[in-house]
Parts: C-alpha cells; sequence; structure tokens
C-alpha cells in the first residue's frame, strides 16, 4: 500500500499571513527587529527557533520569542490560512485508491490538529505527525523516523510532499521517495538543487505523479 506525507504550510494551506504577522510580533516584542514580509516569507518551513535565532542571534531571547509567538499565533493568526485551489480535488483523487494519507508537519502537532480539523481535511487525513512543544521532531528528518517508528511503513512505499528543500532532504535522509510542489514558498532552483525525485506543479497533477513514480496505476 501506498502512504503519503505531505507537509502542511505551503503545501496544503496558504498559510503565510498568520505566520509572518506571528512572527513579526514575536521579534518586536523581544527586540528592535522589523524584518519585512518578504524575508520572513523565505524562512516558512524552517524550525521556529531557527527563524527567531537567525534574526536574534545566537545570545538573543529566543525562548521568549517562541513564547510571543505562540500566544499571538494561538489568539491571533493560527487560522489566517487558506486551502490551496486543488488540494481538495487532489485529495478526492487519491482517495478513490488505496492509498494512506498523512500529514508530517514541523509545527507542533497540538496546532496542526485545530488546523487540519477547522479546514475541513480530516475526512481526508488518517493521522497529523507533528512536533512536540518542547523541540521534540522539529527536523523533518526526526518527524520522519518518528512516523515511520509509529506506522512501522516500509519508507521505499512512500512518499514525502513538500515545498522547501527541508522536506526533500528529511525524506532522503530517511529512505522516502519525494515530490517537490511549486505552488509552496520554495522556489522551483531551491527543489532542484535538492535534487527532489520529482515536482508538481499544481494539486491536481501529484496523484498522477505519485503513482507513475511508484510504478502503480490510478483506479
Amino acid at each position: 500500500m501506498l502512504n503519503i506525507f505531505f507537509d502542511l504550510d505551503g503545501t496544503l494551506l496558504d498559510s503565510q499571513s498568520g505566520i509572518i504577522q506571528s512572527l513579526q510580533h514575536a521579534l518586536t516584542e523581544t527586540s528592535d527587529i522589523e524584518p519585512s514580509s518578504e524575508e520572513l516569507r523565505g524562512m516558512i518551513g524552517s524550525g521556529l527557533p531557527h527563524i527567531l535565532s537567525n534574526f536574534l542571534g545566537p545570545h538573543g531571547e529566543v525562548s521568549k520569542a517562541i513564547n510571543s509567538y505562540r500566544d499571538f499565533y494561538q489568539e491571533e493568526a493560527m487560522f489566517d490560512a487558506e486551502v490551496y485551489d486543488g488540494v481538495f480535488q487532489m485529495f478526492d483523487t487519491l482517495m478513490t485508491s488505496e492509498v494512506g494519507l498523512f500529514i508530517a508537519t514541523t509545527k507542533p502537532h497540538v496546532y496542526a490538529n485545530q488546523i487540519v480539523e477547522h479546514f475541513g481535511l480530516t475526512d481526508a487525513i488518517t493521522h497529523v505527525f507533528g512536533a512536540e512543544l518542547d523541540g521534540t521532531n522539529s527536523d523533518t528528518t526526526s518527524l520522519l523516523q518518528y512516523a515511520l517508528d509509529e506506522t512501522g511503513f516500509d519508507p521505499s512505499k512512500c512518499i514525502m510532499v513538500g515545498d522547501r528543500q527541508v522536506d526533500i532532504y528529511g525524506a532522503k535522509n530517511n529512505d522516502i521517495n519525494n515530490i517537490g510542489i511549486l505552488w509552496g514558498y520554495g522556489e522551483a532552483d531551491e527543489l532542484r538543487t535538492s535534487e527532489a525525485d520529482m515536482l508538481a506543479g499544481h494539486p491536481e497533477e501529484l496523484a498522477e505523479i505519485a503513482f507513475d513514480m511508484m510504478g502503480l496505476e490510478l483506479e
């Protein structure tokens, strides 16, 4: 059976507005740094500590900024997002075949589960794998290793779908097939440089690409 792991932000959801607002709030609360939306957009997909320490430096108040981010995000910005056009149609196509659909996001699962339910993705998604609030599984490599350990899946029968090089590298580090998507926050050159197995330009192309690369036929 084929099992597909999907990144969340930038892959299923265009959530940059809420994330950027939360990052800007956290940084202005803990420093005099006011990064632009464009500066922050290119960092979505990296772990929160990494993004904040990039601006605050190794001796900055990263823990304080994380708490500020989370407070604002939960109260103001968690649902400031929208499902990308074609995602529900993609799921409809995949659900007609024997395929398991999962989310693997470095966002804490306590938030990710609420988001998945809010945006009506629970009918398609079997389980959400996310990070812990203490930082455990906050990088894609360890997150996917955890998902494989929990499910017992054969990585050769899995695909990771994501928009950033961390998604591709995380998959490769676990011997998981991967598809880089071009409608998210990563640039095509980034995904090509990370040597994604395949690239998809629109959600409705993904099912056919996934089955072709695994030598399977859609029902």
